[in-house]
């Protein structure tokens, strides 16, 4: 493995999976481009006509409790964040390359867009695989059916005689008449 393989490994860790789309914090961006998190939030509110809602958006608290039970983002009651995160897409992550125009930033914004790129195949490779199994469930599902009436003709061929019902007599029955 080398060091563009273990560099996006790493970012791969950092991207999560909000509002259906894939994204990185802003501290976590600000630390791999090697800025401060208010230097790099300053950036994008003196350019913030090139973040539409697409490329950045704006945590919900609700949002932010969540992703800090999964992740360690410390509370502000112990000296963490005070404020809640925005969030860059791909998109946003390359026009923050843009914004910030250091070497550093645009190496990292490779390596990013790289760790995207990457996910997505993956992601590709689910869907597939999601729909190849709920294809193969349906096809189970119609053969389970026919299966289990099989199942149970060959019960009753197999069933004792005492469980098999009484069957009339054959022949014809004299009454007086």
């Amino acid at each position: 493995m080398n060091e563009n393989d273990i560099q996006i490994a790493n970012i791969k860790s950092l991207i999560y999976h909000i509002r259906g789309k894939a994204v990185i914090l802003d501290r976590d961006l600000a630390c791999l481009y090697g800025v401060e998190p208010r230097a790099l939030n300053q950036a994008v509110k003196r350019n913030i006509a090139r973040f539409p809602v697409d490329f950045m958006f704006r945590l919900t608290g609700i949002e932010f409790k969540n992703l800090r039970s999964q992740t360690v983002i410390s509370s502000s009651g112990h000296g963490g964040r005070r404020y809640i995160p925005m969030v860059f897409t791909e998109q946003g992550v390359s026009m923050l390359s843009a914004v910030l125009n250091s070497p550093k930033a645009i190496e990292i914004s490779l390596h990013i867009m790289r760790a995207f790129v990457q996910l997505r195949k993956i992601l590709a490779g689910n869907e597939a695989l999601r729909y190849a199994v709920e294809s193969l469930e349906k096809r189970m599902n119609k053969n389970e059916r026919d299966i289990q009436l099989a199942i149970q003709a060959i019960q009753q061929l197999l069933a004792p005689p005492e469980q098999v019902e009484k069957q009339r007599k054959m022949g014809f029955r004299l009454t007086k008449e």
